[in-house]
């Protein structure tokens, strides 16, 4: 039997071989790598004097401040501080 380099069906013949991918220039797992790159983000944050709010919503509500948040080309983070900053400062 020939060894066809596109034939990936018989692995016994590939097992020696190396596939080519992404370099690894990283000596950290992928999930190591987003637990700094969170840890990070959270500390530049916090230099800005942001912090953090989470609140649950119904799907329509989610899906309406989605829509209007792309209506007026911001993020839906954008919007909602917009929306707390006009009801609090009234």
């Amino acid at each position: 039997m020939a060894k066809e380099l596109t034939d990936r069906t018989t692995g016994d013949l590939f097992a020696e071989d190396k596939r080519p991918g992404r370099p690894k220039t990283n000596p950290l797992s992928r999930e190591q790598q987003l637990k700094i790159n969170k840890r990070n983000q959270i500390k530049r944050d916090k230099a800005k004097g942001l912090r953090r709010v989470e609140l649950k919503v119904e799907q329509d509500l989610f899906e309406h401040l989605n829509q209007l948040a792309d209506k007026r080309n911001v993020s839906r983070s954008e919007l909602i501080v917009s929306m707390l900053e006009q009801q609090l400062l009234q």
